[in-house]
C-alpha cells in the first residue's frame, strides 16, 4: 500500500467512517503483512492531524528532544527512557516526552512518573509553562489523541499488536524534531527511519538490539540508523567498547510503577553503581549526540555520569515535581 491509499484508509479509521469488522481487518491486515515505511508515515500524520498539540515558539520548538521506545519487547525492564529523560533535562536538554500508561509491562512511563509524584493532570497551556520552567515535560498520549478512544476497544478486540502500538514516538503533541525511538525488532529500524525521513524529522536515531529490547542494550550490540539532514548512516554499539561489561536481561528488570520509581531515585540519587545506571548512561550519551550536545558517545557518557556523580539528576527530579504542581 503506498502512502497516499494508506492516508485515506486512516483517515477514514480516525473519523470512524469505517465499520468495526473494516477496521479490525485493516489493522490485521497491516499486521500480517508488517507495516511498511509508507504506512507509518501516513498513519503518523493522520495521527499528528487529529492531535491536541501543544503549539510552542520557534526556539523552544526547534529544541526539543523526546527519547522513547514503542514497548511491545515483552522484557519487564524498569523505565529506562524515562529515567534517561530526566538526566537528560538536568543537562538542558528540552525534553517533551510523550508517553502512556502500561500497555505491555507493568509500569509505563506514565505510571512511574506518578509514582515518582509528579502531576500529570495539566492542559496544555501548563505543559508548555511546564517545559519552558524545568525543561522537562510528559504528555499522556490518551489526553492528546481524543480519537483513540473509538479506536481502543478495536485493538483490544485482537489477539496481537496492531500499528497503533508503533505510533506513539512517531506522533509527539509537541511536534519535537530530534527523537531517539527504540524499537522492538531491529526488522523495524529502518522502516522507523523511513517513515521518520518522510516525516520531516530533523534528526533522529532509532535503534534495537539484537538481544530484543528497544533501547540500547547492556546484554549485546543495539544496531541503530541515525537520520541527519535527510541523510542515513548505519551503526552498532557495543558496550564494551566503552568499558561496560554485557550483563543478563535479569540484572535490568524493573517491576510494579512502585518499585520501577525506587529504582529510578536510586540511580538519581547515586545509590545504584551496576547495570540499572549503566543502561541509563549508554542511552542518555545516545540521546545527547540526537541532540547535539555530545560529539560522541564518551562525551556523552561522561556528561550522563556527571550529572549523576554530581546529584545534579537527582535535583532536577525534585524541581520537576515541584513545577508540576505550581504551573
Amino acid at each position: 500500500m503506498n502512502y497516499t491509499e494508506a492516508y485515506k484508509r486512516f483517515d477514514a479509521l480516525f473519523n470512524n467512517t469505517l465499520s468495526v469488522e473494516e477496521a479490525a481487518a485493516f489493522l490485521v491486515e497491516l499486521f500480517e503483512r508488517g507495516e511498511s515505511a509508507d504506512e507509518l508515515a501516513a498513519a503518523a500524520t493522520v495521527m499528528r492531524e487529529h492531535s491536541i498539540k501543544l503549539t510552542l515558539e520557534p526556539t523552544l520548538q526547534n529544541e526539543i528532544i523526546d527519547i522513547v521506545g514503542t514497548g511491545g519487547d515483552q522484557s519487564g525492564t524498569f523505565n529506562i527512557s524515562t529515567t534517561t529523560s530526566i538526566v537528560l533535562a538536568s543537562l538542558g536538554c528540552k525534553v517533551a516526552k510523550h508517553g502512556s500508561g502500561s500497555a505491555t509491562s507493568k509500569s509505563g512511563s506514565a505510571d512511574v512518573l506518578r509514582s515518582l509524584g509528579l502531576n500529570l493532570d495539566l492542559g496544555v497551556d501548563k505543559q508548555i509553562k511546564m517545559l519552558q520552567e524545568s525543561g522537562f515535560v510528559f504528555m499522556f498520549a490518551m489526553n492528546h489523541h481524543p480519537c483513540m478512544k473509538h479506536i481502543m476497544p478495536i485493538r483490544r478486540s485482537l489477539s496481537h499488536r496492531t500499528i497503533f502500538n508503533m505510533l506513539g514516538p512517531l506522533a509527539n503533541p509537541a511536534g519535537a524534531q530530534k527523537q531517539m525511538i527504540g524499537v522492538f525488532d531491529v526488522e523495524y529500524i529502518d522502516r522507523f527511519s523511513n517513515a521518520l525521513q518522510r516525516l520531516g524529522t530533523k534528526r533522529s536515531m532509532v535503534l534495537s538490539s539484537i538481544d530484543g529490547l528497544d533501547e540500547v542494550s547492556v546484554c549485546g550490540i543495539t544496531q541503530y540508523i541515525s537520520l541527519e539532514n535527510g541523510a542515513m548512516i548505519h551503526g552498532e554499539i557495543n558496550p564494551e567498547q566503552y568499558g561496560i561489561k554485557l550483563t543478563t536481561l535479569e540484572s535490568i528488570k524493573g517491576g510494579d510503577s512502585v518499585e520501577n520509581a525506587e529504582i529510578t531515585r536510586n540511580i538519581l540519587r547515586g545509590d545504584e553503581r551496576g547495570a540499572k545506571r549503566d543502561i541509563v548512561l549508554l542511552n542518555g550519551a545516545c540521546a545527547l549526540m540526537v541532540d547535539e550536545k555530545a560529539r560522541d558517545m564518551q562525551e556523552g557518557m561522561e556528561m550522563m555520569n556527571e550529572a549523576l556523580d554530581s546529584k545534579k539528576a537527582w535535583d532536577k527530579l525534585s524541581e520537576i515535581i515541584r513545577v508540576s504542581y505550581m504551573v
